[in-house]
């Protein structure tokens, strides 16, 4: 389960708001996301849904992996993730929350090692731990050529 180092993901606009995101597993799908309107036309999910996906993904993984160590059984698990978006007080929209539930079914919910993995799982989420610690984003923007025409702080 673990993945350390490095990765990098290319994003390249399609037309209007919609980005096709191709991965840098050979085997994974590309996957198009898109704005709401008015801005897009909702063709795939935005950012907010990814995050939120993502959270729920991770910490779904890491309670199956705590409980199942090998091949989890399958069809065990379900997700809800909710987001809750808020303005701060520039205005801007923010992602204010998030709330994620694990439906599990009774094998998983009777497992023997379930009593300890409630308590560890969260703590071995990739995703949902950098959260809610914060992720430091370095931002630039440069020119086709590669020239360097605005850096974050």
């Amino acid at each position: 389960m673990s993945e350390e180092g490095r990765f990098t993901i290319h994003l390249e606009q399609q037309e209007g708001y919609q980005i096709n995101v191709r991965f840098d597993w050979k085997r994974a799908a590309d996957l198009l996301t898109d704005e709401p309107p008015p801005l897009g036309e909702t063709g795939g999910p935005n950012a907010s849904r990814l995050l939120a996906a993502a959270a729920a993904n991770c910490l779904s993984a890491s309670l199956l992996y705590c409980l199942s160590r090998e091949e989890p059984p399958d069809r065990s698990l379900r997700a809800e993730a909710t987001c809750t978006l808020i303005r701060n007080e520039r205005k801007r929209l923010r992602i204010g929350g998030l709330e994620v539930k694990l439906i599990i079914d009774d094998a998983l919910a009777g497992n023997q090692r379930f009593e300890r993995c409630k308590t560890l799982f969260e703590d071995f989420c990739v995703v949902s731990a950098s959260i809610r610690e914060g992720i430091p984003i370095a931002v630039s923007v440069v020119d086709e050529s590669g020239r360097l025409l605005h850096a974050s702080d």
